[in-house]
C-alpha cells in the first residue's frame, strides 16, 4: 500500500486540477440588473442583421466561429472555453445581457467598448447573435 501512495497522491492532485479547470471554465457571468433588463432599441431587420454580421466577421468569428458554435480559428488557443451562441441556454439570455458581455468582456473575451464604440452597432451585433440560433 505504501508503495502505491505516491501514485494515489498524484492521481488525486491531477483530479483536483481537472475539477478546478472545469470549474473556472464554466463560472457564472453576472450581469448588472440595469443591463439585464435593457431592451434592444434597434429593430432586428435585414439591415441590422447585415450590419451585425459584418461586425461579427471582423471582431468575433475568429473565436466564436462563423456560425457562433465557438469553433473559431483562435478558440483552441484560449484559456477559457468559447461559448456556443446557438444553444438554448445562450439564446435565452436577454438582449441587454449579450450587449453587456460584448461591451465589457471578461477573461479571454475582450471588451469591445473601444473597438465598437457605437452603441447602435453593438445592438446590431446582438441582433445578429439572435439570428444564430438553431443553425
Amino acid at each position: 500500500m505504501k508503495k502505491n501512495l505516491p501514485f494515489y497522491v498524484l492521481i488525486s492532485l491531477f483530479s483536483l486540477m481537472l475539477f478546478s479547470f472545469n470549474t473556472l471554465q464554466n463560472k457564472p457571468w453576472p450581469v448588472p440588473a440595469k443591463f439585464d433588463k435593457m431592451a434592444n432599441p434597434v429593430k432586428s431587420d435585414a439591415e441590422s442583421i447585415k450590419t451585425g454580421k459584418a461586425l461579427w466577421t471582423k471582431h468575433c468569428a475568429s473565436c466564436h466561429g462563423k456560425t457562433g458554435l465557438g469553433d473559431g480559428t483562435k478558440a483552441a488557443q484560449l484559456d477559457t472555453q468559447v461559448d456556443d451562441l446557438t444553444t438554448p441556454e445562450m439564446q435565452k439570455q436577454s438582449d441587454g445581457s449579450l450587449f453587456y458581455k460584448t461591451l465589457e468582456g471578461r477573461d479571454d473575451m475582450p471588451s469591445f467598448s473601444k473597438k465598437i464604440p457605437d452603441e447602435e452597432d453593438l445592438w446590431n451585433l446582438v441582433n445578429f447573435m439572435r439570428s444564430l440560433k438553431g443553425k
